[in-house]
């Protein structure tokens, strides 16, 4: 989705686990494995304050880049986020078979994302300019969503007519 907004909004799209990833050299799964979750976060921060300095632009963040209050607050003066929220078992339905999310290697991956969703959904809202209800629309009617709400919000659009940095939080429980 947000490949298709940054391309409507003619900005570039920034990918922070696509970047993370470059980073480290290996995937976050590997990563998570062998050096944990926490060390993990720290690369995130990192990278996230980096992606942010680059100008305009669609970033789209991992699943848990709202654990941290520095995140999220360089993400709001950053931009505007959009909450993209769907249900646990909607996140459920569409990762059910993904194997690369390192939180969702676990026995009973479903609780995990309700436990996830309990945990970050209030974080997500706290970092949030907007929240849009992510019930299985199709992609182009999410990104029709998102520029209504920009172009809704006059302070959002400076005088050159180009976008600010429109952060996309994944929903509630993506893992990681």
């Amino acid at each position: 989705m947000g490949r298709q907004l940054a391309r409507r909004l003619d900005i570039p799209f920034l990918d922070s686990d696509h970047a993370i990833e470059q980073r480290l050299g290996c995937s976050i799964r590997e990563y998570f494995e062998r050096q944990g979750e926490e060390r993990f976060r720290d690369i995130e921060t990192e990278v996230l304050g980096q992606l942010v300095q680059q100008g305009q632009g669609v970033l789209s963040t991992g699943g848990g880049s709202v654990l941290r209050e520095q995140n999220r607050d360089l993400l709001r003066q950053s931009g505007q986020v959009f909450y993209l929220h769907a249900s646990p078992q909607e996140v459920f339905r569409r990762l059910r078979h993904d194997r690369n999310r390192p939180l969702l290697q676990v026995a009973d991956p479903f609780k995990r994302l309700q436990d996830l969703f309990t945990l970050r959904d209030p974080l997500y809202r706290a970092a949030a300019h907007h929240v849009i209800e992510n019930h299985k629309p199709s992609v182009g009617a999410m990104v029709q969503g998102v520029l209504q709400h920009l172009e809704r919000s006059p302070d959002t659009v400076p005088a050159n007519g180009a976008h600010p940095n429109p952060s996309l939080v994944p929903p509630a429980s993506p893992p990681h």
